[in-house]
């Protein structure tokens, strides 16, 4: 198992995971508009595999959490590649981690509201506004549940 920051020497294979796993990099949320392969992140990989990836955008106060995979749930990828971008922002000297997801996904709340993040804010037809960029976003998400909004979660890191 080896982590490893996103390079140009491993640029093609995030670019591959995208298309592979999601049909397009792009990611549309209230924040921006963004192509996730030319992000900077953090790959997760065993034998050459990768299994994990996280990408993320550096602000002047914070660093946002734009995308997270774990292709083998429950085995502590996502929480590896997540203490991997805290400690990156450690190093940084910023405090603050930010991301967002929508609300039919309840596996992500559980996950990150387990790791200290809170939910700060829900904004309100973020998907439905999302969707008229990018119509391939599903009416319905998760567990039947309608996509319509997303929420921010914050972790605060200690100094």
């Amino acid at each position: 198992m080896t982590i490893k920051s996103i390079a140009m020497g491993n640029r093609e294979s995030v670019v591959q995971f995208f298309k592979e796993h999601w049909g397009s990099a792009q990611m549309i949320i209230s924040t921006g508009i963004y192509d996730c392969d030319q992000l900077d992140g953090f790959i997760y990989k065993v034998d050459n595999t990768i299994l994990g990836l996280l990408t993320y955008v550096v602000h002047e106060d914070s660093i946002e959490v734009i995308s997270l995979d774990s292709i083998k749930e429950g085995h502590g990828i996502g929480t590896k590649l997540m203490n991997e971008v805290e400690l990156f922002a450690k190093q940084k000297g910023i405090n603050k981690i930010t991301l967002i997801t929508t609300n039919d996904n309840l596996k992500a709340l559980k996950f990150y509201q387990k790791r200290c993040y809170r939910i700060v804010k829900v904004i309100q037809g973020a998907v439905s506004k999302a969707r008229e960029i990018k119509p391939s976003i599903p009416l319905v998400g998760n567990d039947g549940i309608p996509l319509h909004d997303e929420l921010e979660l914050v972790k605060l890191l200690s100094k």
